[in-house]
């Protein structure tokens, strides 16, 4: 078993490369761990982060990903492509498996080498994204496995998707609409002026280039200003709008109050002293 392992040890783990073929025989080839063989390369991990430990477990499940990507090759996405993204969703599973569970590291990272492929395969199987919520990436998913034959659903047919899926039939005809939809090309085509192309008819809502550039240069100078604004306040009175204001966790006046051993009012007091410099200093 450790000779097998070592002799796979020159397989990369996430590019399948040109030869697929060789790469599915390769994995293939690698033993399956029994449960006391996973228990013990789990530990080493675990307890001594030991990484040939983690590159062992990833050798020995990677048969398990090209079986995964193989159900995802309807999508008309490249298969090798398929089982990089599953790989990298097998070593993340790795990586976050421990000693403490008590499955198999295959069925904790069947959720990672999923969620790997399913993001693959939303950021490519159209250009125009069919699915951009969790809601719709669950439906998307389940639809099209939903979905055995060309052509659109009948109303019965819909009610009953909908029925099965737990979600209203506007929904599943809407999704089925994005599913149906082709790609089309951005720009004109070179030989027919009249294509129905976005290139001709499609403007930026956003604003211009210079526009943008004026944006950016306001956001500096505030940014330039609130930093020698601050810097005019007390050490308290600075901690004080830190905490309040610019922190992402935002701290109570109580909090502070304790902090500082005085009063919530004392601190609403500084606080409103201190906001009134930074927008003297703003105003100027």
């Amino acid at each position: 078993m450790k000779t097998q392992l070592q002799q796979a040890n020159a397989l990369p783990l996430a590019v399948p490369g040109h030869d697929l073929d060789a790469y599915i025989r390769a994995v293939n080839s690698v033993p399956v761990l029994s449960v006391d063989e996973e228990r013990q390369l789990t530990e080493r991990l675990y307890f001594d982060e030991d990484l040939d430990a983690a590159r062992n477990l990833v050798l020995a499940h990677l048969r398990f990903v090209v079986h995964i990507a193989r159900s995802y090759t309807g999508y008309g996405l490249p298969l090798g492509d398929l089982i990089q993204e599953g790989n990298i969703g097998l070593m993340k599973a790795v990586k976050r498996f421990s000693a403490e569970h008590e499955v198999r590291l295959i069925s904790y990272a069947v959720h990672w080498i999923k969620a790997e492929i399913h993001e693959y395969v939303l950021r490519n199987w159209r250009i125009v994204k069919v699915a951009t919520t969790k809601a719709q990436r669950k439906l998307f998913f389940k639809l099209r496995s939903n979905k055995k034959r060309l052509g659109w659903f009948s109303a019965d047919e819909v009610s009953q998707v909908a029925e099965d899926l737990g979600v209203k039939p506007e929904t599943v005809l809407e999704m089925e609409s994005r599913l149906s939809g082709g790609d089309i090309a951005f720009d004109m085509s070179s030989d027919d002026d009249d294509s129905y192309a976005p290139e001709a008819y499609l403007t930026s809502a956003g604003a211009g280039p210079a526009a943008e550039l004026e944006a950016d240069d306001t956001q500096s100078q505030q940014l330039e200003t609130m930093s020698q604004s601050l810097a005019t306040l007390d050490d308290r009175s600075r901690d004080i709008i830190q905490q309040r204001w610019l922190n992402e966790d935002k701290t109570t006046l109580h909090d502070l109050a304790d902090k500082y051993q005085i009063s919530a009012e004392r601190v609403r007091q500084l606080e409103n002293n201190a906001l009134k410099k930074l927008r003297t200093s703003f105003a100027a």
